[in-house]
């Protein structure tokens, strides 16, 4: 219970600090302008963003209850599928374009003000939505696979106003906090849960008969038991493992064990291998960008000296992403 709880709970808090940085350096940047008549058309934007993550999350919710069991693991699988393809590109996106999203973003608002009413709702909208619909896609497939919606719903919606409060705070320049560490660190606790994610999309699609697996007419049978076979025996299509007698799927330990690294006390060969492809090509490319951004900067035309060591806190008015 409090491993689903913790792990959401995170996943709103750096979504949601995301978003609210984003518009944290619109407001600021009006602000500047001494344009504060437009701020109302802004927020028009990012409320209509909240408001289609929630349509979003409820339509998936609630229509799914109509589908048949095969049609729910169909969908769940391959929104889950969605939502690490999200998940990812935002992680790499933010590695490489951090460090200019805020001149992005205000020159999306001076272009904005010279377009009219509906340019300015359309940049609050834009830059809101796209975080709100993978925040929602990945909170989804994860509360469907712990099983324990109220406590991980719970967990997404404390970190998701947690965030709109150190927004609030770090905007007003009553906090300091260190972003780029912040990100990095949240960061890989992304890749590890998308992981997870992953690996229980293809237990979806397996269930759904999208994906040959245990569940199917196919799958490979362990002659004495005459069960599906488990370890070598039954791949690619079979259990990879079953520890459930060592640790049972509803106890503390799955649920805290799933919730951080995707692991199931019984997983497919297919899950298995899922998962350590993903591990295995995106944590060094997760690595090299980390250890790209710490390099020291070339040389100014002014011949400034490049900033080392690590990046200071952020306590201004126009915060900034790593």
């Amino acid at each position: 219970m409090l491993a689903s709880f913790f792990a959401t709970f995170l996943i709103g808090l750096r979504e949601g600090l995301e978003a609210a940085l984003v518009v944290g350096i619109l407001v600021a940047y009006l602000t500047r302008l001494d344009r504060r008549d437009a701020l109302p058309k802004l927020w028009t934007g990012v409320g209509l963003a909240v408001a289609l993550a929630l349509g979003v999350g409820a339509i998936f919710t609630f229509g799914a209850y109509m589908l048949t069991f095969e049609a729910q693991e169909l969908l769940g699988g391959g929104l889950s599928l969605l939502a690490v393809a999200m998940v990812t590109w935002m992680i790499f996106w933010m590695q490489k374009a951090g460090r200019t999203l805020k001149a992005g973003l205000e020159g999306g608002i001076d272009k904005a003000l010279r377009g009219g009413v509906w340019a300015l709702v359309a940049i609050g909208f834009v830059s809101v939505a796209r975080e709100g619909v993978e925040t929602t896609l990945l909170l989804w497939s994860m509360v469907q696979s712990f099983g324990e919606s109220p406590v991980a719903l719970l967990g997404a919606l404390l970190g998701l106003a947690t965030a709109v409060v150190l927004g609030w705070f770090i905007a007003r320049g009553m906090l300091r906090l260190n972003l780029g560490r912040f990100f990095t660190w949240t960061g890989g606790f992304l890749v590890v849960v998308a992981a997870g994610v992953l690996a229980y999309a293809f237990h979806d699609l397996q269930e759904a008969g999208a994906l040959p697996g245990p569940f199917g007419a196919g799958a490979p049978i362990d002659p004495v038991t005459g069960l599906v076979a488990t370890g070598w025996a039954g791949f690619p299509f079979g259990w990879a493992f079953d520890v459930s007698t060592a640790i049972a799927p509803d106890s503390a330990l799955a649920v805290l064990l799933q919730a951080t690294v995707g692991f199931m006390p019984q997983m497919t060969w297919l899950q298995v291998i899922a998962w350590v492809v993903y591990v295995a090509v995106v944590v060094p490319l997760f690595v090299r960008g980390v250890r790209a951004g710490r390099r020291p900067r070339p040389l100014a035309s002014t011949g400034t000296a490049p900033q080392t060591g690590p990046r200071p806190a952020v306590a201004a008015g126009a915060p900034t992403t790593p």
